[in-house]
């Protein structure tokens, strides 16, 4: 049973049932989806904000932990020289697809698109890892690369949404960041106290953090990013990105252990609740999504890797040219974050379905990448 479950957890199985569910219920009954997200389910809550606003703090606490892990001596990202090849391929991932975007929408947008630009510039890191583990083998090292500049881009994810995407129909309340900061306040002193338990500092930080963040009208699925860091760990890292070391008790290992499960199957709650969009809703916004994470990435990530080894900074073993590109390729699969982002970069219900089926359409970067794979002859390493 237990190698079922992460056969299925490792296939990202409960996320794209979750977004199939939702595309098949959202065009043959769309009001009855709607109906469904929207309508208050538990209480005053809606399905929709249950996901979004609620499940979504384990998800970025999850993604905070792999950076915090990865920052350490011993990590991934530590010491920086070891990182700078993958960190300018992740300034080229996030900054290519803004430019393609910036520049397509010129051409065949109109400015009521333009606030799309951030949806395209985070990668999906789990559909990311199971494509490129179908294209090198488990054991090739672009895999570690690709996984560093996912993890990266994704922290640059979070920072885009906190800081460009608030509520336009409620204006950013500054004070109340002053919660938020208590309670990174409480996880500092629990920290301090060397407090055991993950438990104080997710209900203690983490809800004073949520409350900040939500009455200052600030995604408040970013709750736990400010908290996780402060949860004790090791002081060297010793597994490798996604990696569990089972000698590792500490709070920051436990919370990521305990919760990774609910997390990797709570995404087929995320995927009902966001991907439930309309073909006939595809307009320009789809295409302006799509071209900005298939032609943004791949370029943007290839260009500045390759830049970077003319600096100096080399590329892993075994990782070349074409290696590098299916790398970008991959990096293309942008759909979790990029779902995300969609409902919050636009408040027109048409404008928001078609750019989410730019985020959907980008599972084709992964097909075109395997594909590329056999085409290119890449050796694998199983």
């Amino acid at each position: 049973m237990k190698r079922h479950f992460n056969m299925l957890r490792e296939f990202s199985v409960p996320l794209l049932s979750g977004v199939v569910v939702a595309l098949i219920w959202g065009n043959l009954s769309p009001e009855s989806y709607h109906y469904f997200n929207h309508e208050p389910l538990v209480g005053k809550l809606s399905f929709h904000f249950i996901a979004n606003e609620l499940f979504m703090v384990l998800f970025f606490g999850m993604a905070a932990a792999e950076i915090t892990k990865s920052c350490l001596p011993g990590g991934d990202l530590h010491p920086l020289r070891k990182a700078i090849n993958p960190l300018l391929a992740t300034f080229g991932g996030v900054a290519g697809p803004v430019l393609v975007y910036f520049g397509l929408n010129a051409l065949i947008g109109n400015s009521e698109l333009r606030g799309g630009w951030g949806i395209p510039t985070a990668t999906d890191i789990a559909l990311a890892w199971l494509v490129a583990t179908l294209v090198f083998g488990k054991r090739h090292p672009a895999i570690s690369f690709l996984l560093l500049l996912a993890i990266a881009d994704d922290a640059i994810g979070l920072a885009i949404i906190a800081i460009f995407y608030p509520d336009p129909m409620h204006p950013v309340a500054l004070q109340w960041l002053g919660l938020t900061l208590g309670g990174m306040g409480i996880a500092f002193l629990l920290f301090r106290r060397k407090a055991a338990s993950y438990w104080p500092y997710v209900i203690l930080g983490g809800g004073l953090s949520w409350v900040g963040l939500f009455k200052a009208h600030i995604h408040p699925a970013l709750a736990l990013v400010f908290i996780v860091p402060f949860l004790p760990h090791p002081p060297r890292e010793q597994k490798h990105l996604f990696e569990e070391d089972p000698r590792d008790l500490s709070p920051l290992a436990s919370f990521e252990h305990e919760w990774k499960v609910v997390v990797d199957f709570g995404l087929f709650m995320f995927g009902l609740a966001n991907a439930g969009v309309e073909f006939s809703g595809m307009g320009v916004a789809t295409w302006l999504v799509l071209a900005s994470l298939a032609i943004g990435k791949t370029g943007g990530i290839f260009i500045m890797g390759m830049l970077g080894k003319w600096l100096g900074y080399p590329l892993p073993s075994h990782v070349g040219k074409k290696e590098l590109l299916l790398v970008g390729l991959i990096g293309g699969l942008g759909l979790t974050v990029a779902l995300f982002v969609a409902g919050e970069a636009f408040t027109d219900p048409v404008i928001q379905g078609a750019a989410k089926m730019g985020a959907l359409f980008s599972v084709g970067c992964g097909i075109f990448a395997i594909i590329g794979g056999k085409l290119l002859k890449v050796a694998r390493k199983p």
